[in-house]
């Protein structure tokens, strides 16, 4: 009997030996687990949502105010032409605008072109007299703003002339160059290099003088003073006067295209009225609007970029 029991014993305990051990399951703590991971799967989901409607409310708020503001000039624009007033209601534009734009770049003679190459005319126009502004202008305020003495002769000229407006520079241009094309560039670069002359010049006084004074100890060159010091302070203050240069030049272009003739979108506009074609100026206002937001846009773009602030 002894013999049978002990035998009995050791095939258990080898069974037991050779079966894998199992842990005991504690179910509270597995199912705290569990509500765990269905929390954490949950906020992500809410964070998803939150992040994606915080998206959508600030694209609404982007939105929806600049489309209400142009559904109220539409609606003001249709109401006032309701009468017999002469002005074409938003319907006949919009019509003569696809039409006109079916094809914007013919070209059947010297003065009767699309609507595109009078806009790109007025453009070429704009960038070489504000181009030649750019690299007198800028400069200039770097050594107005440098040298006080300097500052002090040309003040008066520039207070002097710069309120001068600039269809009364076209005469001028007119008698220099005796044409009408480079006459309009002239009143370009008249109008356009005041503000970058004035802001650069003023950026350039508003560089903390301790940096100078640095300058000065450590021996460094003018030239190293202007790159290293004064051109990353000022280039905020420079991006302002081009953008408000460029904001000027392209107001400027058509009134001196309409005096000067030839082609460009003010000649066009002042063609199309003496062609009573007046649904033709308002879409031309338009092109005009929309063009000058465009150029001041990307100069603001370059600003965002390149300003010495934000890096």
């Amino acid at each position: 009997m002894n013999v049978a029991v002990t035998m009995e014993r050791t095939a258990g305990g080898a069974a037991d030996k050779g079966a894998p051990a199992v842990a005991p399951v504690d179910n509270k703590a597995a199912a705290a687990q569990v509500g765990s991971v269905a929390v954490a799967a949950g906020g992500t989901a809410g964070g998803q949502g939150g992040r994606a409607g915080e998206w959508l409310r600030t694209l609404l708020r982007a939105v929806l105010p600049p489309v209400f503001g142009m559904v109220l000039l539409i609606c003001l624009w249709h109401v006032a032409t309701l009468g017999d007033s002469g002005i074409p209601g938003p319907g006949k534009t919009w019509d003569a605008a696809v039409a006109l734009f079916s094809d914007p770049f013919y070209r059947e003679g010297p003065n009767d072109q699309g609507i595109g190459w009078n806009v790109l005319e007025s453009l070429k126009r704009v960038g070489i007299g504000f181009g030649i502004a750019a690299l007198i202008g800028i400069p200039a305020g770097f050594l107005l703003g440098r040298f006080a003495t300097l500052a002090q002769m040309m003040n008066p000229i520039i207070s002097l002339l710069r309120p001068v407006s600039p269809l009364a520079w076209l005469p001028i241009g007119l008698l220099v160059f005796q044409r009408a094309d480079p006459a309009a560039t002239w009143t370009i670069f008249i109008c356009s290099i005041w503000p970058m002359i004035l802001n650069t010049a003023q950026g350039v006084t508003r560089v903390p003088q301790d940096y100078l004074n640095v300058a000065r100890v450590l021996n460094l060159s003018e030239w190293k003073i202007f790159t290293k010091i004064l051109f990353p302070a000022v280039l905020p203050y420079m991006l302002t006067g081009i953008r408000l240069s460029i904001g000027t030049a392209w107001l400027v272009i058509v009134a001196a295209e309409m005096l000067t003739g030839g082609v460009g979108i003010g000649f066009w506009v002042w063609d199309e009225w003496n062609n009573l074609k007046v649904e033709h100026i308002i879409i031309a206002i338009f092109v005009i609007g929309i063009v000058g937001l465009i150029l001041e846009q990307m100069l603001m773009l370059v600003a965002r970029r390149f300003s010495y602030e934000n890096r």
